[in-house]
């Protein structure tokens, strides 16, 4: 009886651990101009701080298996939301500086953010070839998010 108790504890404590509901993220964070980010803080859900990229811009975070969307916060940066694919264990991201637009329009600013947003893949692959990052394509999606909304009609 008693072996059989023990057999059954180590089953289930490995069960447990074959279907763990987190999985690990590691990467890079650097800017559009190819500098580090330093303690960037690494948010779900828009609220929860799970952790930040160290002196170097590297970080290695738990997050639950069932979370896509990862957000990357800097002084000074953009803020940028990926979303990630299922097979994504290493992230690279590059986030946009954040600039100063006196006395333009709101419509005016997007357009040029959204210029350098897509320059976001050249960049990365740049990074690549550079040395600084370990893939040449992002395995994640990543949504430019306007600051001018369009007026319903």
């Amino acid at each position: 009886m008693k072996k059989l108790v023990i057999i059954f504890i180590v089953l289930c404590v490995s069960n447990c651990s074959l279907y763990s509901q987190n999985k690990t993220i590691k990467g890079k964070v650097i800017t559009d101009d190819l500098e580090i980010v330093p303690l960037a803080s690494i948010m779900i859900n828009d609220t929860v701080e799970i952790g930040r990229t160290d002196l170097n811009g590297f970080f290695q975070i738990d997050i639950p298996a069932s979370e896509k969307k990862i957000l990357f916060r800097s002084v000074g940066l953009e803020p940028a939301i990926i979303e990630l694919v299922d097979t994504c264990n290493e992230v690279e991201v590059v986030m946009m500086l954040s600039g100063t637009y006196d006395f333009k329009t709101l419509k005016k600013v997007d357009r040029l953010r959204k210029k350098k947003f897509k320059k976001l893949p050249a960049l990365h692959k740049e990074a690549f070839v550079k040395g600084i990052f370990k893939t040449d394509k992002a395995c994640y999606t990543q949504e430019f998010i306007p600051h001018y909304k369009k007026k319903q009609k």
